[in-house]
This record gives structure tokens, C-alpha cells and sequence, in this order.
């Protein structure tokens, strides 16, 4: 485990700050290229990009003293679950709203440069923390190693 306490938040810190300083730099040239529907389309799909690896963040440490087969379950619900309610959302956003309110091209630029973010962040992040997983002792695979073939 980490200095602060929580390998997810360690990995929330690294994803977030990326995300945030890609999201302010977002939402600054969607403002400036398309004014409000840009500014509003930046805003909406900053929240929903944030909102989504963060729900990740939080399975992954409820599922932390659970077993693999429940951990997986939980794993693949919450995955489907994010995916309905983003496809429920993008529905929503496209039937009720119209296009001089919310630009479509800023949230969806802005949202998959969050995306990259976040996920390299996360990556980057894991990578420092320095995980040590226990190896199974199991003297057949060195006995194995050693064995002559004919």
C-alpha cells in the first residue's frame, strides 16, 4: 500500500490532475472557438468523463477484500451499467437539447482529450505504485527448468 493510505486514491490523484489541467485547457478554447454551446459542451463532458473513471476508481476499492469471482461480477456490472446510463445520457443529450445550447464537437473533442488524460494519468500513476503480488511457491516449475529432455 501507498504512503496516503489507498492505492485508489494515489491513482485518482495521478488521473485527476491531468484530466483537470486537459479539462481547464478544454474548456478555455471550446469558449473561445465556439462561446457558450462551447463552453457548456466542455462543462458537460468534463463532469460525465470525470464522473465516469471515478465510479471505476470506487468499484475497484469497495471489490478490494472481495474475492475474484465476486470482484469480476461487480467488475462487469458496473461496466454495463456505465454504459447504459452514458448511452441513456448521449440520448438525452442529443433528443433534448438543441445545438445552439450545447455544442456536440467541444463535448466530444473535449471528452475523448479527458479520456486520454485520465487513462495516462491512471496508467502512470499505477505504474509508480510498485505493487508486490505474491508469487505461488511451487517447486515443480523449477524442477521444470532444470530437467533434461532427451
Amino acid at each position: 500500500m501507498s504512503k496516503s493510505g489507498s492505492n485508489e486514491r494515489d491513482m485518482a490523484r495521478g488521473a485527476l490532475i491531468p484530466s483537470f489541467a486537459v479539462g481547464i485547457l478544454g474548456i478555455i478554447v471550446a469558449t473561445i472557438a465556439r462561446g457558450k454551446p462551447g463552453l457548456l459542451g466542455a462543462l458537460l463532458a468534463q463532469f460525465i468523463v470525470v464522473l465516469y473513471f471515478a465510479v471505476h476508481l470506487g468499484v475497484s476499492a469497495i471489490s478490494r477484500k472481495l474475492d475474484p469471482l465476486t470482484t469480476f461480477a461487480l467488475a462487469i456490472f458496473s461496466y454495463f451499467a456505465k454504459i447504459a446510463v452514458l448511452g441513456l445520457f448521449l440520448w438525452l443529450l442529443t433528443n433534448f437539447t438543441s445545438r445552439a445550447t450545447i455544442d456536440r464537437s467541444s463535448f466530444g473533442i473535449v471528452a475523448i482529450a479527458l479520456t486520454v488524460a485520465w487513462l495516462g494519468g491512471e496508467i502512470r500513476s499505477f505504474l509508480k505504485l510498485r505493487i508486490h503480488l505474491p508469487l505461488p511457491q511451487n517447486g515443480s516449475s523449477e524442477a521444470s527448468l532444470t530437467k533434461e529432455t532427451p
